[in-house]
Order: C-alpha cells, then structure tokens, then sequence
C-alpha cells in the first residue's frame, strides 16, 4: 500500500484543493494549480498527491501522471529548496550563457535537472527565460537575476549555501523557497505580488523614446 498524507496535511491539501476547483466551472481544469499544489508540500509530484489529484477531481492516476509528465514546470523527484535556472538558448548564451552554466555545473558537481547532495540546489538548463533584454538571465525559483556573468552567478549559489536572502532583480524583494512558490503558482496569494520592479530600463526604453518624440499609437478609425 502506498503512503498517503497524514490527516492533517491531507485535510489541508483537501480544504485548499475545494478552494481551487471552485474557482473554475469544470473541476478537472483545476488539475495544473492542484499539482503546484502538491509540489507546495512534498516538493514535487509525489505518488500520494498524484493519488489525491485523481481522487478529488474525479480522474485516474494515468490522467493525472499525463499532465504531470508532459510539462516540465512538475518535478517527478523531489526538488532542491532552490530551483537555479540558467537560459542556454540562444541570446543568452552568445551573451555569456554557456559560461555561467559550466561554472555552476562545476561549483555544484551536478547537471540540469540534478540536485545537490544537502538538497539546497536544483540546477536546470532552460531554454528561455522571457527576459532576453537582460542576458544573460539567471532565474532562481522564477524570480530574475539580469545581466549575469559566471562570477555574479556563483555568488548567487554561495549565497544560497550560506543561507543568506536572495534580493532579485526584479520582483519579489526576496526569493522565497520552492515550495513557497509552488503554493503561489496555486493560486494563493503571499502579499509579496507588488514588491520592486516589474519591468526594468531596458523593457521600458522604448516607452521612453515614443514619449520624448510624442509618438502615440494610431487611433482607431470609425467605421
């Protein structure tokens, strides 16, 4: 028989997972959140919560190990505390990308998808960052470190295995733990939504330049 949650963790996740489903007008749609989450408390989409999915909406385990397999947001192990992703695509990496990734696969004695031995790291190559006017990008558990370079990166990891707070960016004042983020990603809010920046000089340049020369998009011409 497989492990299950222990009843109070399960009358949370129940308690929790009626509020997500009541926010959609069919209950399988609540799927993705749920399996955040799930990750929110083990870390990763774990035997147990893949059943507790499939109990509450209705579904087989086969229905709910599909979503969970096909996007790479979901963890079929568990997670480090925190998730480093360094963008290897192709900006990022002319930019510096490649650099950062071989130093910190170096530092950390571990690969993409790969987590450090005291559970503190998981490190993930990722293919694009959304943040291409700051390569290269560093995202720690999805908040932004801009403008990287290998030396800034491993300060970032130092810092995480020291226990000291990681200021992004951009975003949240802090970087709060993987699994602080998941239950966000779930939908539950942690008042931290409006903290810092949410687009930095490079995103609003060009809001910048059409204000100085009074450009303004074309109004629409009735018909």
């Amino acid at each position: 028989m497989k492990e299950g949650y222990p009843p109070q963790i399960e009358e949370r996740l129940r308690a929790d997972s009626r509020e997500i489903v009541a926010r959609y007008p069919v209950a399988r749609s609540a799927l993705m959140p749920m399996l955040h989450l799930v990750q929110s408390v083990d870390g990763f989409v774990s035997p147990r919560g893949i059943a507790l999915c499939a109990d509450v909406l209705g579904l087989t385990r086969a229905e709910v190990s599909a979503v969970a397999t096909f996007y790479s947001q979901y963890r079929r192990h568990p997670n480090g505390e925190y998730n480093v992703g360094v963008c290897t695509n192709a900006l990022c990496a002319v930019m510096g990308g490649d650099e950062i990734w071989e130093a910190l696969t170096s530092a950390l004695g571990v690969g993409s998808d790969e987590t450090t031995p005291d559970g503190k790291i998981t490190l993930e190559a990722l293919e694009c960052n959304a943040g291409c006017d700051y390569a290269p990008v560093v995202m720690v558990n999805w908040e932004f470190f801009d403008n990287q370079t290998p030396t800034s990166a491993l300060q970032i990891v130092e810092d995480i295995r020291a226990g000291r707070d990681l200021h992004p960016t951009r975003g949240a004042d802090k970087v709060h733990t993987f699994k602080e983020t998941e239950r966000v990603l779930a939908g539950f809010e942690d008042g931290h939504a409006d903290e810092g920046p949410g687009a930095g000089c490079a995103s609003l340049r060009g809001l910048e330049i059409a204000r100085e020369r009074g450009w303004s998009a074309p109004k629409e011409v009735a018909k």
